[in-house]
C-alpha cells in the first residue's frame, strides 16, 4: 500500500490526494461518509438520493406494468 500524507488545517479540513481522488472518482461536490473503526477514519462516498427513485422511468417498455407482467407470465389477453 502507497502511503500518502495530508495535514489537517485549522478548521479540521483534509485535501484527499489528487492520486485517490482520482482512482476512487471522487469528485467536487461529493458527499463523503465518515466512521471510526479500530482507530482508523474510513471514508465512503455516500449515496445520494434513492437508486430506484433515480432509476424510475428510464426504460421505456411500449407497455402497461400488467401487461408487461401478463406476457412474462406467458398469459393471453383473453385469460
Amino acid at each position: 500500500m502507497n502511503v500518502m500524507r495530508s495535514r489537517v488545517s485549522e478548521k479540521g479540513q483534509v485535501t484527499i490526494p489528487k492520486a485517490i481522488r482520482e482512482q476512487l472518482g471522487i469528485r467536487p461536490g461529493a458527499l463523503l461518509d465518515f466512521e471510526e473503526e479500530e482507530g482508523r477514519i474510513v471514508a465512503t462516498k455516500a449515496q445520494e438520493g434513492d437508486p430506484l427513485e433515480e432509476a424510475f422511468g428510464i426504460i421505456n417498455i411500449g407497455e402497461t406494468t400488467d401487461e408487461f407482467v401478463a406476457a412474462l407470465r406467458g398469459e393471453s389477453e383473453s385469460d
